[in-house]
């Protein structure tokens, strides 16, 4: 079996876990340019633990070995009953993002992936696990939106979010998600809710130390989510049930012959395991 390594996504607020041991700093090597951070790469009761920076590419964390993803980040709320405070176990997306590169692949080598579940659902059973088991309130599910930002939305687009049934809304999570599923690496999110998008009449009323308020205690609460769940993950890899480590088995879509042997290049970093089969 494939040894487990649990990758997280977030900020600096969660590298300092409880229990985290001989953490140091990795930098890895990519076709798609130097990081803006090195890896910060530790263990925890043996489990290597690998941290990213929100805004760094997930294809280094392939390469870094990484088996399982976690991705944390702060959201809005469309739900009364998901007020700040909130953890959501995201189950579904929607993509509103239109100037991010969302594909490893492209002309000269061309790849579909299935998106119908985006969401490693043994992985999602882990980190609702460790919720209860560190008294942390959490939602099993809930379809996160995600906008281009850095703008926030109209108030025309929040209630039309609301009118839809989404959860949360944020600026993250896509193709974050996407690009996880071409690496071929299970995936999860938990989104924490700072605040009622500007849907809700009482928007105006929060002041910026409501937020940091808020900010500071998810971040308190994910850093203990994320060390009981590394320190209860399985040392092994777990085969996902619907298949979001062997994605690629039936993705690609441009013969052999006809691929560009500069992009398959750059594209053994995520898609080795399928590219050099006979």
């Amino acid at each position: 079996m494939t040894k487990a390594v649990l990758g997280i996504i977030g900020g600096s607020g969660i590298y300092d876990l409880p229990g985290l041991e001989t953490v140091r700093s990795k930098t890895i090597k990519s076709p798609w340019g130097q990081p803006s951070a090195p890896l910060r790469v530790g263990e925890i009761g043996g489990l290597p633990v690998v941290f990213l920076s929100r805004h760094d590419q997930g294809h280094r964390l392939k390469r870094a070995g990484v088996t399982d993803l976690v991705s944390l980040s702060a959201c809005g709320s469309f739900k009364e009953n998901l007020p700040p405070g909130t953890f959501v176990l995201v189950d579904q997306f929607v993509d509103r993002t239109y100037k991010r590169d969302s594909s490893f692949f492209g002309k000269g080598c061309v790849a579909h992936v299935s998106m119908a579940h985006p969401v490693s659902p043994r992985l999602r059973i882990h980190l609702a696990e460790a919720a209860l088991a560190e008294g942390i309130e959490l939602v099993r599910d809930g379809t996160y939106v995600c906008i281009e930002g850095p703008q926030f939305s109209t108030l025309a687009e929040s209630l039309t979010y609301k009118n839809l049934g989404y959860s949360v809304i944020g600026m993250t999570n896509m193709p974050e998600a996407k690009l996880a599923r071409e690496a071929e690496i299970c995936y999860a999110t938990v989104a924490m809710v700072t605040d009622f998008d500007c849907w809700h009449p009482d928007h105006d009323a929060v002041t910026v130390q409501d937020i940091i308020k808020v900010l500071t205690a998810n971040a308190e609460k994910a850093a203990r989510l994320v060390a009981r769940l590394a320190r209860d993950f399985p040392r092994q890899h777990e085969p996902c049930p619907i298949g979001c480590d062997r994605a690629l088995d039936n993705a690609l879509i441009t013969a052999p012959k006809s691929r560009d042997p500069k992009l398959l290049k750059k594209l053994d970093a995520v898609a080795g395991r399928v590219l050099r089969r006979k």
